[in-house]
């Protein structure tokens, strides 16, 4: 747990990290990202495949505030069958982990996650369990989409509520790249005083 000073009177206690990536790449720069931002994050390059396998134990490790699952996708039939999990590439393995992610922590209160990449199928994911997910558009997404919201949900007060419009206005690519159900802020204050 990372707590900083915010002034003599309080501490605060930003959210926490815990994203998988399928791109080793990728995971270089979101932990660049994240250390940028002084958040507390561990960034673990996993296969999209496998990371429905080891989400639970690295949950259990780490408990973090927010989960950010994410890697490469695709539709395999641009333009067609968009309700056919089998013309997605990862999407899949997406819905796969935000299950065992919710059967670890059945709340956002508990738990924020993030889902999803390029041309993902969003609304299987967000009915997994997830509260955030790409692509409703079935779009191509910039890599820090995903990083924007759990940023924003680590550093936004746990009394406060983030609405997928307000997740929207700060990516790239607006809701049709990235979506969801809104949540509490994860960012909380201890008081110091005695």
């Amino acid at each position: 747990m990372k707590l900083t000073k915010e002034n003599t009177n309080y501490i605060v206690k930003k959210g926490t990290i815990l994203h998988l990536d399928g791109d080793r790449r990728y995971c270089i720069k979101s932990s660049r990202h994240y250390k940028k931002l002084g958040l507390e994050a561990v960034v673990r390059n996993i296969p999209e495949s496998r990371q429905p396998m080891v989400v639970r134990s690295l949950l259990e490790k780490y408990n973090p505030d927010i989960l950010v699952i994410t890697g490469h996708d695709a539709m395999l039939k641009k333009g067609t069958n968009y309700n056919n999990l089998y013309n997605y590439r990862n999407s899949r393995y997406f819905i796969n982990t935000v299950r065992e992610a919710r059967k670890w922590a059945k709340s956002s209160d508990k738990l924020v996650i993030f889902a999803g990449a390029c041309q993902s199928y969003f609304e299987a994911i967000i009915e997994a369990g997830a509260d955030f997910a790409s692509s409703p558009g079935r779009i191509m997404i910039d890599f820090t989409g995903p990083l924007i919201v759990a940023e924003k949900v680590a550093l936004t007060a746990s009394n406060k509520f983030i609405t997928g419009g307000e997740i929207s206005k700060e990516i790239k690519e607006g809701e049709r790249g990235i979506a969801g159900m809104g949540v509490r802020g994860k960012m909380r204050r201890i008081s110091t005083m005695k």
